[in-house]
């Protein structure tokens, strides 16, 4: 080779080797949505962003299990503006402009409430911004909408109804009717809607004593617990979360409301660890999936699992799983679009991530339907026994992803009345 052409070979690498210097020296700027401050932050939005904290940490110092050890997002260090989710939608809104449009944030994950949710997808898609929901349940996102930037690495609150409705019809025999206990917003609404339809499919003639949908975060519940009590069905069903789910426990408990009927709490698990004393045995919890108690014993798992308690001196509950699988989903695809070494674009990242196959800590994640935009994932229940002071999980079941979760293209209400039937 002549010594032209070894110059030319030499200034071609040195360029291309800049390049990719460039690219990973620029940072990734995520915005960060949890409730920092209000009744959902202590059990449910700090949790969220100290998962945040210890993963993106792991991350920038190339300590993640493979495949995700590769410094930050492709070599970039990822740095983060995190918002309190607290205050009306329309604040949530504001803020998410802000993110955008003064922050210069190049990608969003967060959000607890299924009415920021609602809120914010829109907005998102004008801003043409990735955003991906790592939490908020309610299925009306993608079943009422079709979006290109917006994504949601964690299950619907189908998959929990569902999954509820099938284990308390193999936990108790002969079950004739239910009674409900849920938020009046898009998440309680829509969770005790399909705990009822799917409960109706599988006992037929069932009767349904009553359903109480008090404010979200009223805070006290005699009343209804009086009703319940006053009902007795022989089921309870409550999708109720943070400050409302303790406040149910705590109201609940010492009137005998969970002895007095099956309970199912969908979201329970979140509670364990704080109310695990005051949770009568025979308690069904669920986490919303595979997550806490439930999370499978892969690498994904031990690595996280003991990484956020040893630094935060408690365990992550299903919100801390659910925002890890989030920024490890998006950090795949951010890889994946960024193969040919250029920093990749919104709509690259999100071509990526449709359709994507992924493990993390609760196990796999199937962006299967809504177009590929919807995550789809097993699911598990299992029945609290305090063994000596502390709260276990007994008698506990598995549901496959496909047997608590519509096809790609059905309705959740309708997928459900059909018989839970698969394409």
């Amino acid at each position: 080779m002549s010594f032209v052409n070894r110059l030319a070979v030499a200034l071609t690498a040195a360029v291309a080797a800049t390049a990719a210097t460039s690219v990973a020296a620029q940072n990734v700027k995520i915005g960060i949505v949890a409730f920092i401050s209000g009744p959902a932050a202590a059990p449910f939005g700090v949790p969220a962003k100290n998962a945040a904290d210890f993963v993106i940490d792991e991350l920038n110092a190339g300590r993640g299990p493979a495949p995700y050890d590769k410094k930050g997002f492709g070599g970039a260090t990822i740095e983060t503006v995190v918002v309190d989710e607290a205050g009306s939608t329309t604040t949530q809104v504001t803020e998410f402009r802000n993110l955008v449009q003064r922050h210069n944030v190049d990608l969003v994950i967060g959000y607890i409430s299924s009415g920021n949710c609602l809120a914010i997808a829109p907005v998102a898609e004008e801003l043409k911004k990735f955003t991906n929901f790592f939490d908020c349940g309610t299925p009306r996102i993608f079943e009422d909408g079709s979006y290109k930037y917006v994504f949601r690495t964690s299950p619907t609150a189908t998959m929990d109804s569902v999954g509820a409705a099938l284990y308390v019809k193999d936990a108790r025999a002969n079950i004739k009717s239910i009674a409900g206990l849920n938020q009046n917003y898009a998440w309680g609404q829509d969770s005790w809607g399909d705990f009822e339809l799917a409960m109706k499919v599988l006992v037929p003639n069932l009767e349904v004593k009553t359903s109480q949908m008090p404010k979200l975060f009223a805070g006290q519940y005699n009343a209804e617990i009086s009703a319940l009590l006053g009902a007795k069905a022989d089921v309870i069903h409550s999708s109720f979360w943070d400050g409302d789910l303790e406040a149910l426990i705590l109201q609940g408990g010492p009137r005998g409301l969970m002895k007095s009927s099956l309970t199912i709490l969908t979201t329970g698990e979140t509670a364990m660890h704080k109310l695990g004393a005051q949770i009568p045995d025979g308690t069904v919890l669920g986490a919303r999936g595979p997550f806490g108690p439930y999370a499978p014993d892969n690498a994904y798992n031990k690595w996280f699992s003991s990484g956020f308690e040893k630094r935060f001196s408690a365990p992550p509950n299903y919100a801390s799983y659910q925002m890890a699988q989030a920024i490890l989903g998006v950090k795949l695809a951010w890889e994946k679009a960024q193969a040919g070494g250029k920093r990749p674009s919104n709509e690259q990242v999100g071509a990526a991530l449709e359709n994507m196959t992924f493990e993390g800590p609760g196990g796999t994640v199937r962006m299967a339907i809504g177009k590929g935009h919807q995550a789809i994932m097993e699911t598990a229940y299992g029945t609290t026994r305090l063994v000596n002071g502390k709260l276990t999980l007994v008698n506990v079941k598995r549901y496959p992803a496909e047997k608590v979760n519509p096809p790609e293209g059905v309705k959740s209400a309708d997928w459900i009345k059909n018989g839970f039937k698969q394409n």
